[in-house]
């Protein structure tokens, strides 16, 4: 016979687990926490005492979520009637107390998406049809509007607000206390109220382990998008037309081609 310990979540007494909720085995589940019954949580997720995961939410191997967090609430937007959405959540986050993440919307294509090897911490709040990457860092406090962008490996200090619609591109950094309401290109550092470009995420981008040659290149795109007076998209189809074989400088150019809010300058 199996030993039970082993084929059944250590769930602490005082939980309430839905019995339809799906627990992967090797899940631990704190003391008063409570986890509806469209939760499906995968292996090695641990979640904290009075944490709540709720709604049509998913959430891959390994994810921690700390005392108090709301993973899978439903949106704060008067438009939503109560319509069949969901949080799809990667591997490896991290959700510090008090994180807030909410489920999609029908008018946002109905998915709330996080990547994996993502920190949230305190107080954190992600609003429903945002798409999340890879490796993102949201710092203490931050608040994401609905349908926002954050690019893989991208950090936003803490007390920043996001701009519904807003993106943040890959390896992008925004200062603390920011207000974002216009795109932050991949690679550049941004800060201010409202948000400016203050130059390239140099720092990120060496960690990141991008050599010389490929920062020079990015560092001449950068002064031709951004520092002269020409209209960002004539610039953009240029840099990416004297840099055809230089994928970073092809998606700092295409991004700038894109977008809803217009992009920070």
């Amino acid at each position: 016979m199996a030993d039970s310990a082993v084929d059944e979540p250590l769930v602490h007494a005082t939980a309430v687990v839905d019995p339809k909720a799906v627990l992967d085995p090797s899940v631990r589940v704190g003391p008063y926490a409570v986890i509806g019954p469209r939760v499906t949580l995968g292996e090695g997720c641990e979640v904290g005492p009075h944490a709540v995961l709720d709604g049509r939410t998913t959430l891959g191997a390994r994810n921690r979520v700390f005392s108090h967090a709301v993973i899978g609430g439903v949106p704060q937007d008067l438009k939503y009637k109560g319509e069949d959405t969901s949080l799809e959540i990667g591997s490896g986050n991290t959700f510090r107390e008090f994180v807030t993440v909410h489920i999609g919307t029908e008018g946002g294509g109905g998915v709330t998406r996080i990547g994996s090897g993502g920190l949230f911490m305190a107080y954190v709040h992600v609003a429903h049809d945002c798409h999340i990457g890879d490796g993102v860092i949201l710092a203490n406090g931050v608040t994401l509007g609905g349908h926002v962008a954050i690019h893989d490996r991208a950090v936003v200090g803490g007390l920043s607000a996001v701009h519904q619609f807003v993106r943040i591109g890959e390896l992008a950094m925004v200062g603390g206390c920011s207000a974002v309401d216009q795109d932050v290109p991949p690679y550049c550092l941004a800060m201010g109220n409202r948000v400016a470009l203050r130059g390239l995420n140099l720092t990120g981008l060496k960690r990141a382990g991008v050599g010389r040659d490929d920062l020079r290149a990015l560092q001449a795109a950068y002064k031709m998008l951004f520092e002269g007076d020409r209209p960002l998209k004539d610039a953009a189809r240029e840099a990416a037309e004297r840099w055809p074989d230089d994928p970073r400088v092809q998606r700092l150019a295409d991004f700038c081609m894109t977008g809803e809010r217009g992009v920070c300058r």
